[in-house]
């Protein structure tokens, strides 16, 4: 019979057996039935600067990146990716061999992953994290061993802070890999200098590799700074740094991230890479090296605009009941649904578009400890003024006490 097998075993590889539809894809197609604001995925409503769109239109007419481009990323882009990170950091990569463009950083994870993981190794991973890392640890066969950020409160406000005994007690004899991200999706924490430091220490004392994620480092707020691990003592030949153009430029669809470090780590991540898309985004790189040539006023601006919305989304989901974890990084807000009575983010989060015409994410997705983060649930703010207002006084129609 058509559709049939020859044999029991399941068509998906086990190592993939725990990941179905992702909750975005869950969580957009309610929005479409149900007319909600979509604050749940993480994608901006308007495209990004008007000079850049241009330019990758000129590339395209001038025949720039419409067949393949260098398995590496085309050599403009390099270059303005290494000038990036001298200019912001004082980081010194050579474009040709310590930089390799990607389809997005959600390849990159998987590349530096694939590239150097083996089966049995242990991957300590910073809880909450980003489902693609699940996902990329189990295609490496590799354990993943989450750290878990849990919330605290300070002078600052309430935040998710890093345990750094908890991390320290984590790793074994078989740990490989420390995957950071900071600033941190989906919590909006950014690692201070001191904890960055003891992470350094800790990956430098066990011999670890680390694999971070940095695709926000242009959104940090107030007092926050983004520090890459890369600029630490010891760090720069043990770091795969990842960047992206989308979170920075709002042209998501356009697929641009990068991996930098030494040639030797680059080499490794690039072995794998081939084997994925070999390459993409060819006109779009030409584009993003414009971007990031961009002045400093454009990445000033397009924080203050963030943090406007911040604010904005923020005030309005605390006036409706939400306890929220205004966040020092990131385009998300994580809010704890108990103030409201709830416990249960998926319950919450399935009826939100229909109770509220609002689309929010559990945070429980980003968790193996799923009990842990059962109450909170997660907002995207990079949208626009307007929409985000119309969101917050549904909310408060809602959930006002």
């Amino acid at each position: 019979m058509a559709g049939m097998t020859s044999s029991a075993r399941p068509l998906l590889n086990r190592r993939l057996a725990e990941f179905g539809t992702t909750i975005f894809a869950e969580m957009s197609a309610l929005a479409l039935k149900t007319g909600a604001i979509n604050l749940g995925q993480g994608f901006p409503d308007t495209d990004g600067p008007e000079e850049i769109r241009e330019a990758a239109v000129r590339a395209l007419r001038d025949g720039r990146g419409n067949q393949y481009p260098p398995g590496p990323g085309v050599p403009e882009l390099r270059t303005a990716i290494a000038e990036h990170q001298e200019r912001r950091y004082g980081l010194s990569y050579d474009p040709d061999t310590e930089v390799l463009v990607t389809a997005g950083a959600t390849e990159a994870i998987a590349a530096a992953l694939l590239a150097l993981v083996e089966p049995g190794d242990e991957v300590v991973a910073l809880e909450p994290y980003y489902d693609s890392y699940a996902a990329c640890i189990a295609m490496a066969g590799g354990t993943r061993v989450p750290v878990t950020l849990r919330p605290h409160v300070d002078e600052e406000g309430a935040a998710f802070r890093l345990d750094l005994d908890e991390l320290r007690a984590a790793v074994t004899d078989r740990t490989r890999l420390l995957l950071i991200n900071t600033p941190h999706n989906p919590t909006g924490t950014v690692l201070t200098r001191a904890e960055l430091t003891a992470i350094a220490e800790l990956a430098v004392e066990r011999d670890l590799l680390v694999v971070t994620d940095e695709v926000y480092e242009h959104l940090v707020f107030g007092e926050a700074e983004h520090v890459p691990l890369a600029t630490f003592p010891g760090m720069s030949e043990r770091t795969v740094s990842i960047g992206s153009a989308g979170k920075t430029f709002s042209f998501t669809g356009w697929k641009v991230g990068w991996v930098t470090g030494t040639a030797e780590l680059v080499t490794a991540v690039r072995s794998a890479k081939q084997f994925l898309t070999y390459v993409a985004s060819g006109p779009f790189q030409y584009a993003v090296a414009e971007a990031l040539r961009l002045p400093d006023s454009y990445f000033e601006e397009f924080r203050a605009d963030m943090r406007d919305k911040r604010e904005l989304l923020a005030d309005g989901l605390e006036q409706a009941g939400f306890k929220v974890f205004r966040p020092a990084g990131t385009y998300f807000i994580t809010t704890d649904i108990r103030s409201l009575g709830e416990t249960d983010g998926f319950a919450f989060c399935r009826t939100l578009p229909e109770r509220a015409g609002v689309v929010a994410i559990p945070n429980a997705v980003f968790y193996d400890h799923k009990k842990t983060g059962a109450p909170y649930v997660r907002f995207a703010f990079c949208k626009r003024i307007e929409v985000l207002a119309d969101a917050a006084e549904r909310l408060r129609k809602t959930f006002a006490p």
